[in-house]
């Protein structure tokens, strides 16, 4: 069975122009097994082609663990920048050959009883909603609350947490300055606004309506209140007859509910009875 390659190792060739040139890091001693300058270049090559510093490492068989040494080292300033940039083109490319595979699909090798018999093309449907809400939210990202805004990536989402803690902490800071007076100005002024923009309205719909349908809205109300009125003198007439005249009673004072002291509960008193049952006269 045909083992299969490592695709941190597949080179993709950078085309020139594409990684800034660098002084290497200067070393105390030159070895040819070391962190040459040649070594260095070509590490920073298979870093811009794969993406991976593993990857990278292999190709110049040397080790991760030496690579972030030489990292750190003094003078190493343009290294890691070369680096960073390196690393940058390639996660980029690794991005087209996800894009790729997500466009044209991974041929799969099909099995029937141990023997290959073909292969087919899997598609990956969520891999290439993902690379389409990276590379274009505005288009494809899922709205968020049912709202205007779009889906985030993990930059995105961060980024709005931050700009949520810093208007939360400006929010604050502005209640912190307004008093309650001027809430309750600020409450009176909006509902005398509301008032006023609701009886313009009232008023533009009564001057839209005809001179016989405001005769008949006028005469409706005027009914209306008569027998409202009737109703009210009525139902008191009906009171006065059953009840008599309604008279004021003062409310109790607060003084005066202390000095009504509740009736003391009566004593039962003890009753004594002479009883003799065996009396034969």
């Amino acid at each position: 069975m045909t083992r299969k390659a490592d695709p941190r190792a597949a080179r993709l060739p950078v085309p020139a122009g594409e990684l800034p040139p660098f002084a290497p890091v200067p070393r105390q001693c030159q070895r040819h097994d070391g962190w040459t300058p040649a070594r260095q270049c070509a590490f920073i090559e298979a870093l811009a082609d794969t993406g991976s510093v593993a990857a990278a490492c292999k190709a110049v068989n040397m080790s991760e663990r030496g690579a972030y040494h030489l990292r750190r080292q003094p003078g190493a300033e343009e290294f890691r920048h070369a680096w960073d940039i390196a690393l940058d083109l390639g996660v980029r490319r690794v991005e087209d050959v996800v894009m790729d595979r997500a466009l044209n699909g991974v041929q799969e090798p099909l099995y029937s009883y141990g023997k290959l018999i073909g292969t087919r093309t899997r598609y990956n449907d969520r891999l290439l909603m993902f690379i389409l809400r990276n590379r274009a939210p505005d288009r494809f990202g899922a709205r968020i609350d049912g709202g205007s805004a779009r889906g985030l990536n993990a930059v995105g989402k961060m980024e709005a947490e931050r700009l949520k803690q810093q208007w939360r902490k400006e929010w604050e800071a502005e209640q912190a300055r307004v008093s309650p007076q001027e809430v309750r100005a600020s409450i009176d002024r909006k509902i005398a606004d509301i008032r006023a923009r609701s009886e313009a309205r009232w008023q533009s719909e009564w001057e839209s309506l005809s001179e016989e349908t405001r005769a008949a809205w006028t005469a409706f109300e005027a009914l209306r209140n008569r027998d409202l009125d009737a109703m009210r003198a009525d139902e008191d007439l009906r009171r006065r007859l059953r009840f008599g005249p309604k008279e004021d009673v003062p409310a109790l004072r607060p003084e005066d509910v202390r000095r009504v002291q509740p009736p003391e509960p009566e004593v039962a008193k003890t009753r004594w009875t002479l009883k003799d049952e065996n009396f034969d006269p």
